[in-house]
């Protein structure tokens, strides 16, 4: 056995050796075969046939709409401030200042253990220690300086943010006392001078590297190129920063030498989100102040609409005057006063005069007559109170915004209150106003005694009768009906979102994912949508219309029959919307009149061109209700 195991390796051994010359033979014939292959040759014909023609070369051409400004084309050897700009700062500060947080940190922590050992041992962690210190000392004034640089850029800038038609280039967006303005006027050489805050370039050359800045020591200033005379700063002239204070007014803002409050003022539309501030400035020379607050600091706004919208800070000088461009006064009020009466624009650069102030609309409260007594719900943005207005001594149910809230979710706060102002329907919960003069913004509704629907039907599901059922559904669909023919549509319509009144009136109530259009389609994903609620166009495609509020009203008329029952219940919503989409309904609760069952059959049709409008189903209701007198 031990023989043949060893012949058989032998074998293997003879017949693997690569240098046999059997093996090199083989070898040299494969090369010679590869070596005969001529590929052009064999495929010439193929590829006379089938080959493409050479791709001709692209051309690329500029376009010269791209440099277009809303006050006219970028001018060569210019620089503009944009919004990249200014995001980029803002970034930049950001991740500056947590990094110098952690350096200090580091600082006041030990950074070797404290051992007892010998003293050249000592000597070595005593060095190290030092070294360390002495490293983190350098790091955190570095850090400092550069936060303390980018802070004096943002300051400089004169605009609250940068929207289209903001104007922000180097001549333009450094607010200049009167004195500097006047005596360094530039000509249009390819110069820009900067007051002061030189360091600001070493800032913008860091993004953008090409930029053609020379740091000119000597004469205090920056030049895009090399060509034309130097115009020196003014170092004399006191530092000019925008408003800065906590989150509400300041006394030097609250008041002026008359004793007067800029609150009193019918131009000071508070706390009002921009989106809304835009849709009220219509015309050229429309004006109106408002408060803006970032990172809980307040800064006094004047909005104007001048080839567009454009939105200034209001400058205060370190005396506690008030300026933009021209002379400093001593109000806001005072201030306004000057542009609106002189006629002079704003800054010289953005051209925009101040001709008709906008009053606040009757529908803006001060958030001082509102009387908040007690806590009784929680809504999405904020607390939900029982409050008294202080006039009239009336019992209303306010809405809260949290402070803390982004501005985008603010502006999705006060929509509800933008669509109930224009409605009046017994079905519909009234708005009575909202308070923006200061935070927390509030939106001030009647006060439905019976709270939400659902709740009612959970509470007194043993005592309801079919009657009060139907006409819970009735009061829905007159109130949906004449949403519908308002081209809203609610897109949260549910039990939990109806209220219950005085002698048990269904009221339609939050509003808060309403839209004021025919047709809307989601493009902000699907976080916050009631799945088990939401018709099936909605979920697949993101397309709402009044037929998807058809949808969920069907699963209302289900949630009073079922006298507050869970939709779909035992299922997720992954396994309810596919069930749906298999064909699947949801069998008639108990009690239900076979007439409504067929109308929530209708409701739940999956072409919504199939499903009955409002108008319909309320007739349909309506009719339904006096047969069961």
């Amino acid at each position: 056995m031990k023989w043949n195991r060893k012949g058989i390796l032998q074998d293997i051994v003879k017949y693997t050796d690569f240098t046999t010359e059997k093996f090199l033979e083989i070898h040299t014939k494969v090369l010679k075969a590869v070596d005969n292959i001529k590929p052009i040759e064999e495929y010439r014909d193929f590829i006379g046939k089938h080959k493409t023609r050479p791709a001709s070369p692209i051309r690329f051409t500029f376009d010269e709409n791209l440099v277009d400004d809303t006050s006219g084309k970028l001018l060569p050897n210019k620089l503009t401030v944009d919004n990249l700009t200014i995001d980029w700062l803002r970034s930049r500060l950001t991740e500056l200042e947590t990094s110098l947080k952690t350096t200090q940190q580091n600082r006041q922590s030990p950074q070797f253990p404290q051992e007892n050992n010998s003293d050249s041992r000592m000597s070595i962690l005593d060095y190290s220690r030092e070294r360390e210190e002495l490293r983190l000392r350098c790091q955190e004034k570095k850090l400092q300086r550069q936060v303390d640089v980018i802070r004096g850029a943002l300051n400089e800038l004169g605009c609250e943010e940068l929207p289209s038609g903001c104007d922000l280039s180097m001549e333009g967006s450094f607010t200049e006392s009167p004195a500097i303005s006047k005596r360094n006027t530039v000509a249009d050489n390819g110069l820009f001078t900067l007051r002061r805050n030189q360091r600001f370039m070493t800032i913008l050359k860091s993004p953008f590297k090409s930029l053609p800045t020379i740091n000119d020591s000597k004469n205090g200033m920056f030049r895009a190129n090399s060509e034309g005379p130097a115009v020196k700063t003014n170092k004399n002239i006191p530092p000019v920063v925008p408003l800065r204070g906590i989150s509400h007014l300041t006394n030097n803002q609250k008041t002026n030498g008359n004793g007067g409050s800029l609150m009193e003022e019918e131009w000071f539309h508070g706390v009002l989100p921009r989106e809304e501030v835009v849709r009220l400035l219509v015309h050229n020379g429309d004006f109106l102040v408002r408060e803006t607050v970032r990172n809980d600091e307040c800064q006094i706004v004047l909005s104007v609409c001048w080839d567009g919208h454009k939105h200034f800070i209001v400058q205060t000088t370190s005396e506690g005057h008030y300026r933009f461009e021209g002379p400093t006064f001593p109000s806001i009020q005072e201030l306004i006063r000057h542009q609106w009466v002189s006629g002079l624009p704003v800054t010289s650069r953005s051209g925009a005069i101040l001709k008709s102030p906008i009053s606040r609309e009757r529908w803006e409260l001060n958030n001082d007559d509102v009387i908040l007594l007690e806590k009784i719900g929680r809504g999405n943005f904020g607390d939900v109170y029982k409050a008294q207005l202080k006039t009239c001594k009336t019992e209303v149910a306010v809405k809260t915004c949290k402070v803390t809230l982004p501005d985008e979710q603010k502006r999705k706060f006060l929509q509800e209150g933008r669509i109930l102002k224009q409605y009046d329907h017994r079905n519909i919960v009234k708005l009575i106003g909202i308070c923006v003069q200061k935070q927390p913004i509030m939106i001030v509704m009647e006060l439905v005694p019976g709270g939400s629907l659902l709740t009612y039907l959970r509470k007194n599901a043993s005592t309801i009768t079919q009657r009060e059922q139907l006409r819970m559904c009735k009061d829905a669909a007159a109130g949906m009906s004449y949403l519908e023919s308002k081209s809203c549509i609610h897109r949260d319509l549910a039990a939990r979102n109806c209220l219950v009144g005085y002698e048990c009136i269904v009221k339609i109530s939050d509003f808060g994912m309403s839209r004021e259009e025919e047709e809307y389609i989601v493009s902000d994903g699907m976080k916050q949508i009631p799945i088990k609620w939401t018709a099936p166009e909605a979920l697949n495609f993101g397309k709402y219309t009044s037929l998807c509020d058809v949808w969920s009203y069907g699963i209302l008329i289900w949630e009073i029959f079922s006298k507050g029952g869970n939709p779909y219940s035992g299922m997720s919503n992954s396994q309810a919307r596919e069930k749906i989409d298999a064909g699947y309904r949801m069998p008639a609760p108990d009690g239900t009149p076979e007439e409504m069952y067929r109308l929530m059959l209708r409701c739940w049709d999956y072409e919504p061109e199939k499903r009955p409008h409002f108008e319909q189903i309320y007739t349909v209701v309506e009719t339904l209700s006096q047969a069961y007198l």
